[in-house]
């Protein structure tokens, strides 16, 4: 088969999709999104093990890190006021993200990133100039509001704008710029702690300040999505124009027939008296709904807090000093910045499935061998051998590798893929402020659990392993390859899922719209 003929094969449409220097340009601005999220991600874990920083903040946990030999090793940070300076960031973020919804559609994209990137500049210039407590938590609270509105914004953006056949491959630029941003948050901490001064934390945390400056003023010179022009009743011939700037061909027409026509379906709802946050609660929106809540939420049962944010912490638990702490936890940031980057090429060709399977093996087999070294080689008191500590750092590598190409990149790329336009900002506003609420929870629960729970943590997270694993597997179709348009076929056709259709009102919603696209026309 020529290649034309598998590309039309793949989409079923007939689009002409090419690669283009604007697409790409646009892409990696938006992408720079993750930039954002993905350093907030990585810095509070290693600014919440840096002594200077808990010495001026939290000098009850410092003063049992350093002189109280009776405490246990899982619990030497178990501190409320610590995890809420971590989790104050997803619990403002959840409410932003509410909120969002409504600003992107009757704004646009562009806007909400430019929302986000200011309310993330301004929470990072007083988090670096904190004097307090109050200052640090007020800082947290704003960066979570414009990491709210940024992934909201961001996901929507690169969905409507990069080419089904490139989708997956294009929207793993964001997780690249998140995995890179948290590799970049630990270099930073490792070298702010060695400021003797004692004043390097705050270096990591005003430096948040520069991506939110590039996102703000890049989305000033990319193109809005040709989708969001037409919802908010712009002008077709610039939506027109864009989708030719963005896909290098004169030859749109009919791509742009099938945004009109699913735009067309917004006003449609107004009838219903029903706003999109509550017509996405219908029947006809179940599967969507139930898979874009439970991915991001499932992201977090996966164990990536304990591994990924709360790594230096853990390092230190296990007995490596502070400067060897910082930088064990930049290993495993390397190893997933180059997972994402093997899984880029591969994520269309393979498709989603096939990456959350194979990375829940890892997930789960990491999570066992983890608990298992800690539960036979780390008491609650004493540090565990040096060898044994080697070992556990390659084990955190397997899993942030598979957690990078798997339930890292994923939860944000399906749920973006699979809502029809007319609640798809509702839809993707609810998975993320649901996704970031449990964030929020996790976090502030995390230490408090490796307390109680001591090894046996690991040994929790993998069982939720392998029962979100098993889920995927029944209830999730494969999305690589459709137009987001197409999108409802895989509902109609899957076992369980095909009950929650009501096909009667899928065709009056067809042919409702092609009336108003006729009346556009």
């Amino acid at each position: 088969m020529s290649a034309a003929g598998v590309e039309n094969n793949l989409l079923g449409s007939g689009h002409e999709e090419r690669i283009t220097l604007l697409l790409l340009f646009s892409c990696m601005v938006a992408a720079s999104g993750g930039l954002l999220f993905g350093y907030e991600h990585g810095i509070s874990g290693g600014v919440t093990s840096m002594e200077s920083f808990l010495k001026k903040f939290f000098p009850g946990v410092y003063a049992e890190m350093k002189q109280d030999s009776k405490t246990s090793n899982y619990c030497k940070f178990n501190s409320q006021i610590l995890t809420l300076f971590t989790s104050s960031l997803y619990i403002s973020g959840f409410f932003a993200s509410l909120l969002a919804s409504h600003v992107t559609t009757r704004f646009g994209r562009l806007f909400s990133m430019r929302v986000g990137g200011a309310f993330v500049f301004a929470g990072a210039a007083i988090g670096g100039a904190a004097i307090n407590v109050y200052m640090l938590i007020f800082s947290r609270i704003l960066l979570g509001i414009g990491i709210g509105f940024t992934i909201q914004s961001v996901s929507l953006y690169l969905s409507e704008t990069a080419p089904a056949r490139y989708r997956g491959a294009i929207f793993n630029i964001y997780d690249i710029c998140l995995t890179t941003a948290v590799l970049i948050a630990n270099l930073v901490n490792y070298g702010s702690q060695k400021i003797e001064a004692g004043w390097g934390w705050r270096i990591s945390l005003g430096a948040a300040a520069l991506p939110a400056a590039f996102l703000a003023v890049g989305a000033l010179f990319i193109p809005e999505t040709p989708t969001s022009i037409i919802q908010r009743g712009g002008d077709i011939n610039e939506a027109s124009k864009v989708l030719q700037r963005l896909r290098g061909t004169s030859n749109v027409g009919k791509e742009l027939e099938q945004l009109i026509a699913a735009a067309a379906e917004a006003p449609t709802s107004t009838t219903t008296g029903l706003r999109p946050l509550l017509r996405i609660f219908r029947r006809n929106y179940r599967p969507q709904l139930v898979i874009g809540i439970s991915l991001p939420i499932f992201q977090q049962l996966a164990g990536i807090n304990l591994v990924g944010v709360y790594a230096p912490v853990m390092f230190r638990t296990i007995g490596l000093k502070e400067s060897a702490s910082l930088l064990s936890a930049v290993v495993t940031r390397v190893t997933a910045t180059a997972s994402n980057l093997v899984a880029t090429p591969l994520i269309d060709r393979l498709g989603r499935r096939n990456f959350f399977f194979i990375g829940g093996l890892e997930l789960f087999a990491s999570l066992v061998t983890s608990g298992s070294i800690m539960a036979t080689h780390l008491g609650d008191h004493g540090t565990m051998k040096s060898q044994y500590a080697q070992i556990m750092l390659f084990v955190f590598c397997v899993f942030i590798s598979g957690f990078s190409w798997s339930w890292g990149p994923l939860p944000i790329l399906v749920p973006s893929e699979i809502f029809p336009l007319e609640v798809r900002s509702a839809g993707r506003s609810i998975g993320v402020a649901l996704g970031l609420l449990f964030t929020a929870a996790m976090s502030q629960i995390m230490l408090f659990m490796l307390c109680h729970l001591k090894w046996g943590i690991f040994f929790f997270f993998g069982g939720w392993m392998f029962l979100i694993t098993m889920f995927v597997f029944f209830f999730l179709p494969e999305t690589k390859g459709l137009k987001l348009d197409e999108m409802d076929r895989l509902w109609k056709q899957h076992w369980y899922w095909k009950r929650f259709v009501n096909d009667e009102q899928e065709n009056e919603r067809l042919l409702s719209g092609a009336a108003s696209f006729e009346r556009i026309k």
